[in-house]
């Protein structure tokens, strides 16, 4: 289980208001009796006058009542009033053409909405509407519709609009995509936000949030190893890694149960086996990680290599934390991070180590 680190890091953290620490740690002022997020921006107090806890039931079980200003009672993302919101109005409509317009018609700031999404998600909320609307587009392409119902389900005023963004999403514009592929790739749900899966009949070659900036060079690399022949569609593979997931994020699995392959150099494939190693509910250091592999010396090159990892999730790069205990960089976003462990408080308790082998291509799978 996690600790929390000293009190001078994170009293350093609470005067930075430092968003790593999000979701790790939160300050009771003892002279106010009220308990805050490290990035609040009340008035710091003094440090003699700061309790430190690991979440917001230990800040209450000591007397502490939750601020106002930051609400330490929810996610970090919910923290941001306009989020709040937002959020459920573009799950219950993901086909939505959003406009500033109307968030101004609901009230709100358009300038304000963009800092916050951007504070919480590192991209706007007109742009996490537009992938959902990809998204809608996606799931109608697949089931074998044509272009132009595609583009009308994801809420594009032109077919151009629509290639265009699909383009931008897969690497290549959705006439490309072969019928005679040997990988097939389609969108999943979660509770994080859209996915896309790629696999073929027997393993899973890519899953990614839909938003994460590198998707569409790793889109286009993975087309690469394939000749192009990257279709739409699923597989009983991308049926068995929805159903892993819709388990994980419902605290019944923590261990994955996905066959995958693995695109990358030795070292690569070395540093996300050693990560598939890692027990939901567990956390490693980068330097640890580099110690696993027996390469004490490559701390930067595992960093560099867990940066790389296009199998969200089932190659669980988010189990790398700082050495001081600190929420370092994650690809999906830190409040992905974030939630991502507080799911996996849950697996803590009698998680079994996962062990497994490497063959040769790259395949892995956890036993």
């Amino acid at each position: 289980m996690l600790g929390l680190p000293e009190d001078q890091v994170l009293y350093r953290a609470l005067v930075a208001r430092d968003a790593a620490y999000e979701g790790r740690a939160l300050v009771g002022v003892t002279t106010t009796g009220i308990f805050c997020r490290l990035t609040c921006p009340a008035r710091k107090p003094r440090p003699e006058n700061c309790r430190w806890f690991p979440d917001a039931d230990s800040a209450v079980a000591a007397g502490f009542r939750p601020c106002l200003r930051c609400s330490p009672t929810g996610t970090s993302a919910l923290g941001e009033a306009s989020v709040a919101r937002l959020l459920p109005l573009l799950e219950a409509d993901p086909g939505r053409r959003w406009s500033e317009a109307d968030l101004r018609d609901l009230g709100l700031d358009p300038s304000t909405v963009r800092r916050g999404f951007q504070r919480q998600f590192g991209q706007s909320f007109l742009q996490m509407a537009r992938a959902a609307r990809l998204g809608q587009g996606l799931k109608t392409v697949s089931k074998g519709a044509a272009m132009i119902d595609a583009q009308l389900d994801a809420g594009f005023v032109s077919a151009s609009g629509f290639r265009q963004a699909f383009a931008q999403l897969f690497g290549h514009k959705p006439c490309e995509l072969r019928k005679d592929a040997d990988l097939r790739a389609d969108w999943i749900d979660s509770p994080l936000g859209g996915m896309i899966a790629i696999a073929d009949q027997t393993h899973l070659h890519l899953l990614e949030f839909v938003d994460r900036k590198a998707l569409p060079d790793g889109l286009r690399k993975l087309s690469g190893f394939v000749d192009g022949r990257i279709g739409l569609g699923r597989s009983a593979v991308t049926d068995r890694t929805e159903a892993w997931l819709d388990a994980f994020f419902n605290g019944r699995q923590g261990q994955v149960d996905v066959t995958v392959k693995l695109h990358g150099t030795p070292f690569q494939q070395r540093v996300w086996q050693q990560l598939q190693r890692i027990p939901a509910g567990q956390t490693r250091s980068y330097a640890a990680l580099a110690q696993e592999i027996d390469r004490p010396g490559a701390v930067r090159a595992v960093a560099r290599a867990n940066a790389t990892n296009r199998l969200a999730l089932i190659v669980p790069c988010h189990r790398v934390i700082g050495a001081d205990g600190s929420m370092t960089g994650y690809a999906g976003g830190l409040w992905r991070k974030e939630r991502l462990i507080q799911i996996e408080a849950q697996y803590r308790q009698g998680t079994e180590a996962a062990t497994g082998d490497c063959g040769v291509d790259g395949q892995y799978r956890l036993v």
